[in-house]
């Protein structure tokens, strides 16, 4: 196995943290493995940036190495497993004298909590919680240095908000992600978030501002603003939602011309969000917000606290008053207690809403969390065939979408060249990683501009289209 997330120290286009001028040959070679959602990049991001400030030097072979670092995903079944089985091979590698030892970061280790990951993999050298990231430097100079005691680091949830400037960024020079707030005061009852977390701690408004200002002087022309509840941030800080005064001091930010907003909770989405968004020149209107279900029973047992009336009226109002929307959200196939009724009531509308962009899962057994317990719990079987057929019908929705946009033409990001004349670039309905792609045919196309795009045809989720050059936004 050749896991995809290996980190190169110098991807194209990267840009180059500041780290001050060493004396001498560097503390150690290590070699890095992200794995997991946006927000656990940033921690990355962050674990990079501490350590090339600390004079250590990354390196893309972990065979090549004096030790690996793993930034593990522990978010579900499947998750976990991808996350051990990279800490697998890094510990062969270790064996086999390639690597003289490995770490192990992030989440997986903080849901098994202190001595549950070295208890079942004990050739690991040091394990590193969540919150204990900033130390991450620390960690390193103990197991170069050859220190055995103090194998695992844990740090209490924090009740301020952790500064993520002064990254080492592994995206390409032109987008970037930026975490606003930390952990989540949601109960939903399938999810693991709050135990590996924390509460729900917004970051000050004046501190985004300038981690935004410090990536837009870095090159960086979208913002993707990530969080655990993005539309909760400010609650705890301020006693109210300021998400709102959060974009509108965003879109100050000079250089900035994209603002991408994901993890959008239906609960706290106003009528003022909804202006706001509506009325900007920089908020995208695509608009990420995880749904789950939408029959209200099945969101009780959820514990998400809004039901099928207030979800319907909420996309009605989107779908109303926010012009060109792209709406992307996530449900949950066969959880604990779902009719064939209510399924069909989540079938009938997907189809009726017809969600530009969907992803559906089944439902997952989480260790710890409240849904365990509850009764009803459905064959695999049955949950795999509900996700199938949603997803089925999501891909006719999508195919379509597609090809209503044949003939028009979109602002389209340009992320890489692929082949001579053609590049890989996404319009503003297209997060990375997650959604569809724009193949543009162009002669020499500057990575990160933003070009107008007029699409020629379709294939599958994705866009063919041919660049307007002379028509380059600078």
């Amino acid at each position: 196995m050749n896991p995809l997330p290996i980190i190169d120290p110098d991807p194209p286009a990267a840009p180059q943290l500041d780290v001050p001028d060493a004396t001498g040959p560097a503390k150690g070679r290590y070699a890095f493995v992200s794995l997991g959602c946006p927000k656990n990049l940033v921690d990355s991001e962050k674990m990079l940036g501490t350590l090339a400030q600390d004079g250590y030097s990354l390196v893309t072979d972990p065979s090549d190495s004096d030790f690996v670092i793993v930034n593990t995903c522990g978010f579900i079944e499947s998750s976990r497993a991808e996350s051990k089985a990279v800490i697998q091979e890094m510990l062969d590698l270790k064996r086999s004298g390639k690597t003289k030892g490995v770490i192990v970061a992030g989440c997986l280790p903080q849901r098994l909590e202190e001595g549950g990951l070295i208890n079942e993999m004990p050739e690991i050298d040091h394990v590193v919680g969540v919150f204990g990231r900033d130390e991450i430097n620390r960690v390193a100079d103990r197991l170069v240095g050859g220190a055995a005691e103090q194998r695992e680091l844990f740090r209490p949830a924090p009740i301020k908000a952790m500064d993520d400037r002064a990254r080492l960024r592994i995206t390409p020079q032109h987008f970037a992600y930026l975490k606003i707030s930390e952990g989540c005061d949601r109960t939903c009852t399938f999810c693991s978030i709050p135990m590996m977390r924390g509460k729900h701690v917004t970051k000050p408004i004046e501190m985004v501002i300038e981690e935004a200002k410090e990536l837009a002087a870095d090159g960086v022309r979208e913002l993707i603003i990530v969080a655990q509840d993005t539309t909760y941030y400010g609650k705890d800080l301020y006693g109210e939602v300021r998400l709102v005064e959060l974009l509108q001091q965003l879109e100050q930010v000079e250089g900035i011309d994209w603002i991408r907003l994901m993890y959008l909770y239906p609960v706290h989405f106003t009528d003022q969000l909804i202006d706001q968004i509506a009325g900007s020149a920089k908020v995208l209107p695509y608009l990420d917000m995880p749904l789950q279900h939408i029959n209200s029973a099945v969101l009780k047992r959820m514990q998400r606290r809004v039901n099928a009336e207030q979800t319907r009226e909420l996309v009605g109002k989107l779908r109303e008053r926010v012009p060109n929307l792209v709406l992307r959200t996530t449900f949950i196939a066969g959880f604990p207690g779902e009719t064939d009724e209510q399924f069909q009531e989540l079938r009938d509308f997907v189809v009726d809403t017809r969600f530009e962009r969907m992803g559906v899962f089944t439902y997952s057994v989480e260790p710890g969390t409240p849904a365990t317990k509850l009764d009803g719990h459905l064959p695999e079987e049955v949950k795999e065939a509900r996700r199938d057929e949603l997803m089925q019908i999501q891909q006719e929705i999508a195919f379509e979408h597609a090809k209503s946009l044949i003939g028009y033409e979109l602002d389209v990001i340009i992320d890489e060249q692929v082949e001579e004349g053609v590049y890989l670039g996404r319009s503003f309905a297209d997060a990375p990683e997650i959604d569809s792609n724009v193949f543009v045919s162009g002669d020499n196309l500057e990575i990160g501009s933003m070009v107008p795009v007029e699409i020629v045809r379709q294939e599958d989720y994705d866009l063919v289209g041919v660049a307007s050059v002379a028509e380059i936004v600078e």
